[in-house]
C-alpha cells in the first residue's frame, strides 16, 4: 500500500539555525556546525517558520514512510550535538591483569596494553570531532566527548569492540572495556 503523503515537524530551539540544501543539512548552534548528508533518501524540505521544519514522503511505502521518523531523529540527534554535546564513559574491566590505557596523538588514538596479558598493543583511531581523556574523578574510567552522537558512539564502539575475549568462555572471562553511561554533557 502507498502512503499519499505522509509528514513529519521538526521542533528548531532558538539559538540554533538549520539550513538545508539538496538534502544536505547543517546546523549551527553554540557548540558548533555539524552536517549531514542525506541524499540518499527522497524527502521533501519545507520551512515553516523559523523554529518548525516540516518533513514530507510523497506516495511511499510502508519502509519509507518508517525512514522519515529515522531521519527526523538524525536531525535533533544534531541539534542536540551543537546545543549540548555528549559524553560516553567507558570503565575497565579486569579480573587479574589489569588494563594499562594510554591516550596517543593529542588525542587522537586509544592505547591499550596488558589486556588479559597479552603482550599486543591494540591502538583504536578515534573520529574526527571526538575529545578522549582519563577521568581524574573515577578510577580506571574513559571519557569521550563530542558533538556528534555518531563519532562519539562508533568510537566508544570500537574501544569495546577491540577488546573482545576470543576463543574463551565470554560468561566467565567478562574483561574488557564497556560503556558504562551515556548523556549529554551539559543538563538542563
Amino acid at each position: 500500500m502507498k502512503y499519499i503523503q505522509s509528514d513529519e515537524i521538526l521542533e528548531i530551539p532558538a539559538g540554533v539555525t538549520v539550513s538545508i540544501k539538496a538534502r544536505i543539512v547543517t546546523v549551527t548552534g553554540p557548540r558548533g556546525t555539524l552536517t549531514k548528508n542525506l541524499r540518499h533518501i527522497n524527502l521533501a524540505f519545507t520551512k515553516l517558520s523559523e523554529s518548525q521544519i516540516k518533513l514530507t514522503v510523497h506516495h511511499g511505502d510502508r519502509k519509507h514512510v518508517a525512514a522519515l521518523r529515522t531521519i527526523k531523529t538524525l536531525i535533533n540527534n544534531l541539534i542536540v550535538g551543537v546545543t549540548k554535546g555528549y559524553q560516553y564513559k567507558m570503565r575497565y574491566v579486569y579480573a587479574h591483569f589489569p588494563i594499562n590505557v594510554n591516550i596517543l596523538k593529542d588525542g587522537t588514538e586509544v592505547e591499550i596494553r596488558n589486556f588479559l596479558g597479552e603482550k599486543r598493543v591494540r591502538n583504536v583511531p578515534v573520529l574526527e570531532g571526538v575529545k578522549v581523556e582519563i577521568s581524574t574523578g573515577q578510577k580506571d574510567e574513559l571519557l569521550l566527548t563530542g558533538n556528534s552522537l555518531e563519532n562519539v558512539s562508533q568510537s566508544a564502539a570500537d574501544i569495546q569492540q577491540i577488546c573482545r575475549v576470543r576463543n574463551k568462555d565470554i560468561r566467565k572471562f567478562l574483561d574488557g572495556i564497556y560503556v558504562s553511561e551515556r548523556n549529554t554533557l551539559t543538563t538542563e
